[in-house]
C-alpha cells in the first residue's frame, strides 16, 4: 500500500505544480477538438479517487458533494470554476492523499463494493481501487499535457 500512495503523491505533486503556473482563464478554457479543460481534468481526479476508495467503502468522502457533481465521471465544465474553487482543489490534491494513507494505516477500509470499471477491470477491495485510480491519474495526467500544448 505504501508504494501505491508514493505513485500517487508524485502524480499529485506534479498536478500541484501545474496550478499556479496558469491563470483562472487559462484553467477554464477548453481547446477547440477538446471536451474539457485543465480544471476540469484536475478536480475530476480528486474526486475520482474519493468515489473509488470511500464511497465503495461505504465511508463519507473528504470533499463536497458539489465537487463531486461538477467533476464525477460523466460531467464536463459547465460554467468555469472560481479562484476558490481552484484553491480548493489545489490543497485538496494533498489533503485527500494525506487522509487517505491515514486512514490505511487505520484499516477502515474493510467494507468494499465491488465495481467493474469502464475498461473492464473489476475491483475488488480498496488496495484495488488505490491502484486502479494511480492508472487512472495517469490518463488525466496524459490529457492535461495535451491541453496544455493549446492554452
Amino acid at each position: 500500500m505504501n508504494s501505491t500512495l508514493a505513485v500517487t503523491r508524485t502524480s499529485r505533486n506534479i498536478l500541484s505544480q501545474i496550478l499556479p503556473n496558469y491563470t483562472l482563464a487559462q484553467l477554464n478554457a477548453i481547446p477547440e477538438g477538446h471536451n474539457n479543460n485543465l480544471i476540469w481534468n484536475i478536480g475530476h481526479i480528486v474526486v475520482v479517487q474519493q468515489m473509488l476508495v470511500y464511497g465503495l467503502s461505504g465511508l463519507p468522502m473528504n470533499i463536497s458533494n458539489d465537487l463531486v457533481e461538477k467533476y464525477k465521471k460523466g460531467t464536463k465544465p459547465e460554467q468555469d470554476a472560481t479562484q476558490e474553487e481552484v484553491d480548493e482543489i489545489q490543497k485538496l490534491l494533498v489533503t485527500t492523499i494525506d487522509q487517505t494513507e491515514i486512514d490505511v494505516q487505520n484499516s477502515i477500509f474493510e467494507n468494499f463494493k465491488e465495481y467493474p470499471t469502464s475498461t473492464g477491470y473489476i475491483l475488488k477491495n480498496a488496495q484495488d481501487a488505490m491502484d486502479f485510480n494511480n492508472f487512472h491519474e495517469g490518463i488525466h495526467l496524459g490529457a492535461i499535457f495535451g491541453i496544455r500544448k493549446f492554452i
